[in-house]
């Protein structure tokens, strides 16, 4: 590798944690990557640490990895740029990236409609009583299903959505076909036409979603403001026969 970048015309240097795997950089995205760049894994800077160090101007992180800590950032003293393949940013310590000049790049709409779907999934999943039924159908006891096996209806229900950003907002647009009732809580209040789109109903108070709905989707990030949002008082406030579907991101 050491004599291959040495051959090569110069590109910059992109440390990545490893290619393949489980955990490592997809197969799929290499090309892409080395049209712009000489990938080194850090197995490869760390047994050249000293030929790579001045050289490395970029990192990928990928599933958390390589960790970035004070050790790391001093070890790369021309390193410009931090990209982070996710939206969340909350395993990286930003004042300590910025405090040595690196810039932070991130994807924080990359899995928006993704996570939307798999909102929505647990909904229906839940209200369905999908994966009990999936076990009493594959079951070699079963001999009949109940006949009020069918579960809760979603057409007529009310969905309380908690966090109104790009998830939040695609999860409306698809429970809005399914004839759902939509209330909302955010920082701040949408604007008249993207509520009209899909029939949301603005709640200023958390209390006020929390009591009316049949189901309540939490699609929020990490923030001291959001850390336990959720708790005892929040569960009684709601409908004893309602459902919690936690969809929201965050590092612990």
């Amino acid at each position: 590798m050491l004599l291959q970048i040495m051959e090569e015309p110069e590109l910059p240097i992109l440390l990545v944690n490893y290619v393949g795997g489980a955990l490592g950089v997809l197969d799929a995205h290499v090309p892409f990557l080395k049209k712009h760049f000489h990938l080194i894994t850090m197995k490869e800077f760390l047994e050249s640490k000293e030929y790579f160090s001045a050289k490395v101007k970029a990192i990928y992180v990928w599933w958390h990895k390589p960790v970035i800590d004070g050790e790391l950032l001093k070890s790369l003293p021309n390193l410009k740029v931090i990209a982070n393949s996710g939206g969340g940013m909350d395993h990286l310590d930003l004042k300590l990236i910025s405090s040595f000049g690196v810039k932070m790049a991130n994807a924080p709409y990359g899995v928006s409609t993704s996570t939307a779907d798999i909102g929505m999934a647990l909904l229906l999943t839940a209200a369905r009583k999908l994966v009990e039924g999936c076990q009493i159908a594959v079951s070699p006891d079963t001999e009949h299903l109940p006949i009020n096996w069918l579960a809760d209806d979603i057409s007529g229900a009310t969905l309380g959505i908690i966090g109104m950003g790009s998830i939040g907002y695609k999860v409306a647009q698809r429970a809005r076909a399914f004839e759902m009732k939509i209330l909302y809580h955010n920082r701040n209040q949408r604007k008249e036409d993207e509520e009209l789109a899909v029939g949301a109903c603005y709640c200023q108070k958390i209390d006020d979603l929390l009591q009316q709905s049949d189901f309540v989707m939490l699609a929020v990030k990490l923030t001291p403001q959001t850390y336990k949002l959720i708790g005892k008082r929040e569960l009684e406030l709601m409908k004893s026969t309602a459902t919690l579907i936690n969809i929201s991101r965050g590092w612990s």
